[in-house]
């Protein structure tokens, strides 16, 4: 076994699992102390690396794509201090550190555990009920609905239609991005049946957030949401349509029919703002645009 103790806080390897544990210090981020305890299985770590400083050194933990529903959704943004796989360790303890990064690089070696993506999550993400409150609303979730309301800094135009409730069915993704300089951050959630560029300040499906402390306790409440969606890896569900002269006996589920070719072309249409916003990757804009052009 492997150990490592610091005011930032506690790793621990047993072969099998890294125990990570934050530290109760008062420079240990919120965020961090709020998402607690996590056990990382050794099949969803890609690598590790220690970074020694002459102040101080760092641990960094990396993950595989797609086995953690929090990187996920945060895709590399979280800053230092907020993200959980990493450790901040003092000069004294380097060798220490050095010697825990080499026990879990020899277990991946031993136990040949492949670096590539992830086809499903290998953490369960944040626990639920989970409610946050920051930016321009707060955000809550239950396991099966998203919450949103709005307070006092709320834009009127999205404030006019009151609460907001988004049954878990009814998301598709979540994108997380933390405020940075002069731009603005946000928490949002695309609704099936309803892209849209609108900026997070007008955007009903969207918390506005400002670069302050509970920032990041956002990307939590996204994580737990992520973690309940169909992972990226997961295959496209079909769902049968009625045969006939015209229409195949399968599509895919909330396609249109294939002799609809304005409805096909909204739909590339619709396909091409979902990416370019980053709600859809590369990988799978192309499957879902080749699909839909094999139907006209």
């Amino acid at each position: 076994m492997a150990e490592i103790f610091q005011k930032d806080g506690t790793w621990t390897f047993d072969g099998d699992a890294i125990r990570i544990v934050p530290g109760r210090e008062r420079g240990v981020h919120l965020v961090r102390q709020t998402l607690g305890e996590l056990t990382v299985p050794l099949e969803a770590v890609a690598g590790i690396a220690f970074e020694p400083g002459r102040k101080a050194g760092r641990l960094r933990l990396r993950l595989r794509e797609g086995a953690d529903p929090l990187s996920q959704v945060t895709r590399g943004r979280m800053a230092d201090a907020i993200d959980p796989y990493q450790l901040k360790t003092e000069p004294d303890r380097a060798g220490v550190a050095e010697y825990f990064a080499e026990e879990v690089r020899t277990a991946l070696l031993l136990e040949q555990v492949p670096d590539g993506p992830a086809d499903r999550y290998l953490l369960p993400g944040p626990a639920v009920p989970l409610a946050v409150g920051a930016g321009d609303g707060t955000a809550s979730f239950d396991g099966e609905t998203v919450r949103l309301e709005w307070n006092w800094v709320t834009d009127d135009g999205k404030a006019s239609g009151g609460p907001r409730e988004l049954p878990l069915a009814d998301i598709t993704a979540v994108e997380w991005l933390p405020s940075i300089g002069l731009e603005n951050g946000y928490l949002r959630f695309a609704v099936r049946g309803a892209p849209t560029k609108t900026p997070a300040k007008h955007d009903p499906n969207a918390i506005e957030l400002f670069g302050f402390k509970k920032d990041g306790l956002m990307a939590l409440l996204g994580a737990a949401v992520t973690a309940r969606l169909p992972h990226p890896a997961a295959p496209v569900h079909e769902v049968p349509v009625p045969a006939g002269p015209a229409a195949p006996a399968l599509a895919p589920a909330g396609e249109p029919p294939a002799d609809d070719h304005d409805t096909l072309l909204r739909r590339l249409r619709e396909l091409g703002e979902l990416h370019r916003s980053g709600i859809l990757t590369d990988e799978e804009f192309a499957a879902a645009k080749q699909a839909i052009l094999q139907r006209f």
